[in-house]
C-alpha cells in the first residue's frame, strides 16, 4: 500500500503479498539511487550482560548480540536518493518491509510495543501479512542492494539496526566475538556511514537523529518511530551533514564501516 505525503514522496508498506513487487522496483532505483538510509523497529531491550571486565564498546556488542538473538524484527525501512539527496521523480523512495511478528507469543519488551502502536504500527497485519524472514533474506541478498560497493549504506546510531538485519541476512545468531560481527558487516555492506559516528567529528553538534535534524534544519517525512520516517530523515540529515561540514574535507577510511559506540572495521 503506497502513502502519499502532502511533499509528494510516497511512502510503500511492504507485505509478504507485495514484496517480490517491490524488492523489484527497487532493484531498478539503485544504479540512479544509490543511496539507502536504513532504521529498523525491534521490540526492545529485555536483557543486559553480567558486568566483567568487558570494555565499553565489547560490553555495548553484548548487549546488542543477546537481545537480537532473543527476539524478532519488526520493521525495516529504507528511503532512497542520489549523491545530493534528491529522490526519484515519481516520489516512490520510502518502502518499510513488515515482519511476520504475533505480540503475545514473540519476546518483546511491553513498554516499546505500546511505543509502537502509538506511532501507528498494526501488529494484527505483522501477525497474519508480516513477511518471513527466511524469504526475505534470499530474495534480498539477491536484489543488488547488498553485496555491492556501489551502493552506500546510510544509518544513525546503527549498531541494533545491523545486528537485526545481519541475523535475518546470516539466519544464525549474532556471533559472540565483535570482530566476526563487523566482518559480515564489511560483507555484506561494504560502504556504510554511521551518521551518529560522523557527528563525533562536528563539535557543535549532539544528542539524537531529531536534534540533528533541527540543527540541519531538515523536516521529517511521515510518522516518528516507524522505520520509514526515520530512515528518511536519516538521509536527509546525512545529506545536509555532509554538505555542511564534509564537502570538501572528508576521508572515506576514517568513517566506512564505524558504527557509533562499536570498535569498528579496522583497516
Amino acid at each position: 500500500m503506497d502513502r502519499q505525503t502532502n511533499n509528494g514522496v510516497t511512502i510503500v508498506d511492504v507485505w509478504k503479498d507485495n514484496l517480490d513487487e517491490e524488492l523489484l522496483y527497487i532493484s531498478g532505483l539503485i544504479k540512479e539511487y544509490p543511496y539507502i538510509a536504513m532504521d529498523t523497529e525491534f521490540p526492545g531491550v529485555v536483557v543486559k550482560p553480567i558486568l566483567s571486565k568487558l570494555t565499553s564498546p565489547e560490553y555495548a556488542y553484548q548487549n546488542i548480540r543477546l537481545n537480537c538473538n532473543l527476539m524478532k524484527l519488526i520493521q525495516l525501512g529504507l528511503t532512497f536518493s542520489d549523491e545530493e539527496g534528491h529522490f526519484p521523480p515519481d516520489g516512490r523512495c520510502i518502502f518499510q518491509f513488515n515482519f511476520q511478528f504475533n505480540e503475545l507469543s514473540d519476546i518483546n519488551a511491553q513498554k516499546s510495543i505500546n511505543l509502537l502502536k502509538k506511532s501507528g504500527l498494526n501488529f494484527d497485519m505483522h501477525r497474519d501479512r508480516g513477511i518471513d524472514p527466511l524469504e526475505f533474506a534470499e530474495k534480498f541478498t539477491m536484489s543488488g542492494l547488498v553485496l555491492s560497493k556501489e551502493v552506500r549504506w546510510v544509518a544513525f546510531h546503527a549498531s541494533y539496526d545491523f545486528g537485526y538485519l545481519i541475523k535475518v541476512m546470516t539466519n544464525q545468531p549474532l556471533p559472540e566475538d565483535s570482530d566476526d560481527f563487523f566482518q559480515m558487516i564489511e560483507f555484506y555492506f561494504p560502504y556504510l556511514y554511521d551518521t551518529k559516528f560522523l557527528m563525533k567529528s562536528c563539535k557543535e553538534l549532539s544528542g539524537g537523529l531529531d536534534s540533528l535534524a533541527d540543527a540541519m534544519k531538515v523536516t521529517r517525512i511521515g510518522t516518528a518511530h516507524q522505520a520509514g520516517s526515520d530512515s528518511a530523515l536519516t538521509l536527509k540529515s546525512f545529506i545536509a551533514l555532509m554538505s555542511n561540514y564534509f564537502e570538501d574535507n572528508f576521508d572515506d577510511e576514517k568513517y566506512i564501516g564505524h558504527i557509533y559506540g562499536l570498535k569498528g572495521i579496522e583497516r
